[in-house]
């Protein structure tokens, strides 16, 4: 991709002052690792499908997942996507109709990625996956701060970069990460402490569904007002050039988010209250079919990602196939902006998406 200058507005040190003027009161937010856009708007891929080299079962992966239709084929993988969020939100970054989201730093990759989201600033010093807290401050560590929100905001990740992604220590947000212990006062629970030391890991930390089931009992259990769900296995079969584990994970990924809205809407805490926003770290290769397993500035289509939102402040216009431009720095301000916030902070934050929260 060129390098392009981009203008954001940069709001330093600003009071800051809550007009909640909308419904939004609760956000579950979601990750899905190097997810593709390609299989969320187009489903499977044929050619990636049909090659033995990235699959142990090619005829099976198409009995599950296959279909002529564009439109069948992406709502069979992610059916929560298509079948809910398109009609009762937003989905951004269906490149076939012009309609673009991208990442604004220029490194394609995990930390960069997720600092960018987080903290709506693209910043070029942010430049490995190392364990370095990050000297930026986050969106959630904002909500954090806010009166009502303090000790109400969560994250809960596969990847054991994340305490120092949002900065733990000085956040205060409560960040459980790969084994973790799980802070339950309920003995019964605990047996989400002892499944996420006993199972096996394939792909070197602890599983995703492990991950959302402590997410999910935690919610239920503590009540945060802010929820943040970090999966990663996509991203690990995809560097492991295993196709249709990778697939099988974005399919189980989907039924999770599908899972959890359902949660929250059962609760009168959440229910009608509450936004839901999925996105991802960055893209994969495409152009090149066999980099669909790695990403970086090497690979030039991997700045490509997408983004899916709904709540009771968004309107639902489904998948957007109008030309327009996104970028990944936008989400951190959208997300404060949704519970009625500006985020300021001691850097530059970009711009919200408006059409997010302007019904």
């Amino acid at each position: 991709m060129k390098y392009v200058v981009i203008c954001i507005a940069c709001l330093l040190c600003l009071p800051v002052l809550q007009a909640q003027t909308g419904k939004t009161e609760n956000l579950i937010i979601v990750t899905l690792d190097g997810m593709r856009w390609q299989e969320v708007f187009k489903g499977i891929d044929p050619t990636l499908t049909d090659d033995t080299l990235f699959n142990r079962d090619s005829k099976g992966l198409r009995e599950k997942f296959w279909s002529d239709s564009v439109d069948e084929r992406r709502k069979k993988l992610f059916p929560f996507i298509w079948e809910v969020v398109s009609r009762q939100g937003q989905i951004y970054g269906n490149r076939r109709f012009g309609n673009y989201v991208d990442n604004a730093n220029p490194y394609w990759f995990s930390y960069p990625g997720y600092n960018e989201i987080f903290t709506g600033y693209p910043d070029t010093a942010v430049n490995s996956n190392d364990k370095i807290f990050n000297r930026n401050t986050n969106v959630l560590e904002f909500v954090n701060k806010q009166k009502g929100y303090q000790q109400k905001v969560a994250a809960f990740s596969t990847w054991d970069v994340f305490p120092y992604i949002l900065n733990e220590p000085r956040s205060g947000v409560y960040v459980n990460s790969d084994v973790d212990t799980i802070p339950f006062n309920i003995p019964q629970l605990q047996v989400l402490n002892d499944m996420q030391f006993l199972a096996p890991k394939p792909i070197g930390v602890r599983q995703d569904v492990i991950t959302y089931m402590a997410a999910r009992e935690y919610l239920k259990a503590y009540k945060p007002k802010v929820m943040y769900i970090a999966f990663d296995e996509t991203d690990d079969f995809a560097h492991a050039g295993m196709y249709d584990q990778y697939i099988g994970s974005a399919h189980a990924q989907d039924a999770m988010i599908r899972d959890i809205w359902n949660t929250v809407q059962s609760m009168p805490q959440y229910k009608n209250k509450t936004t839901l926003l999925v996105t991802v770290d960055h893209g994969r290769g495409d152009i090149v079919k066999a980099n669909w397993c790695h990403h970086g500035t090497r690979i030039e289509d991997a700045h490509e990602i997408w983004l899916a939102v709904m709540g009771p402040d968004t309107k639902p216009l489904g998948e957007l196939k109008t030309a327009g431009q996104l970028y990944q720095m936008q989400i951190a301000a959208t997300l404060a902006k949704l519970l009625g916030f500006t985020f300021t902070a001691e850097h530059p934050v970009a711009d919200p998406i408006k059409s997010v929260y302007s019904k």
